[in-house]
């Protein structure tokens, strides 16, 4: 049996990607193919969803119609684009895709946590980058281990889906130490005038910073399976995989993306709290 992984990206409030597997084993059914046609009834959900705002004059047309083109377009130019890497299995080419989806998650997890915090971008950039390269290096090196180690059906979707869920969790466990620290400035210098450290005195807010990072990637694994079934999961079992395989790699997944979010989110805090003290211990409101 041939296995192959594909991937396929959003554009909405974070980067991800699902992985598409395509099985050809005994009494599996082929993919339905979606032509044209069927592509058009597709598009016609999102025109009635268009009516239902209008007649609930809920004035969200305009956003569902932008909302649609830009799904439609960028999906199809990262599907173009992803079939040039497979086609030329190149390191180089695998590094640069990854590469830029990193760029963009970075800037994206950087404008949802502040932009008045200094040097936030490269400490945001490190982070996720640090968490999604050592995962996957385990991944790839450990669990996979494809031939060659670059093979881009493989790489691309894990890295895709790494980065969206590394942005979404910097993004939300940044955004929480930021705006805890600079309301918390009066019980902050009072552990410091008391002889604590930065460290020290932060680290209550640090700890519920990670945590609310996490929150996204634990519930959804205390409820996968139960209350909703993944996007990788899903759209293995309908390109026509075995339910029981589909469910391992999913499970696969849930590992990878705890460890991955824990892991960014970490080294994220650890950098941004720093950029809230002076050489002098002395605590700076961003």
């Amino acid at each position: 049996m041939r296995q192959s992984l594909s991937f396929q990206t959003g554009t909405n409030d974070r980067l991800a990607g699902y992985l598409f597997e395509k099985i050809k084993g005994v009494g599996m059914d082929e993919l339905i193919e979606i032509d044209l046609i069927r592509f058009g009834f597709g598009v016609g959900l999102m025109l009635i969803a268009i009516g239902l705002s209008a007649w609930q004059r809920l004035g969200l047309e305009w956003d569902l119609a932008v909302a649609t083109f830009r799904t439609i377009v960028q999906l199809l130019a990262v599907g173009y684009l992803l079939e040039l890497v497979f086609a030329l299995n190149n390191a180089w080419a695998v590094l640069a895709v990854i590469a830029a989806m990193s760029v963009i998650a970075t800037i994206v997890a950087r404008n949802r946590i502040s932009k008045k915090v200094p040097r936030l971008l490269p400490i945001v950039g490190l982070s996720i980058l640090v968490g999604t390269a050592l995962t996957l290096a385990y991944v790839n090196l450990l669990v996979l281990q494809p031939a060659p180690w670059y093979q881009p059906q493989y790489l691309v979707p894990l890295a895709g889906i790494i980065l969206g869920n590394a942005m979404t969790a910097a993004a939300i466990g940044g955004e929480r130490l930021v705006s805890t620290l600079n309301a918390s400035q009066g019980e902050i210098e009072t552990y410091l005038s008391l002889g604590a450290t930065p460290r020290q005195a932060t680290a209550r807010y640090r700890k519920d910073a990670i945590k609310a990072g996490l929150i996204p990637t634990l519930n959804s694994m205390l409820v996968v399976g139960i209350v909703k079934l993944p996007g990788i999961i899903t759209g293995q079992i309908l390109s026509g995989v075995n339910p029981l395989d589909a469910a391992v790699y999913q499970i696969l997944i849930m590992f990878i993306l705890a460890i991955a979010t824990l892991g960014t989110t970490i080294f994220l805090i650890q950098g941004i709290y720093r950029q809230f003290f002076n050489p002098a211990a002395q605590f700076i409101l961003h």
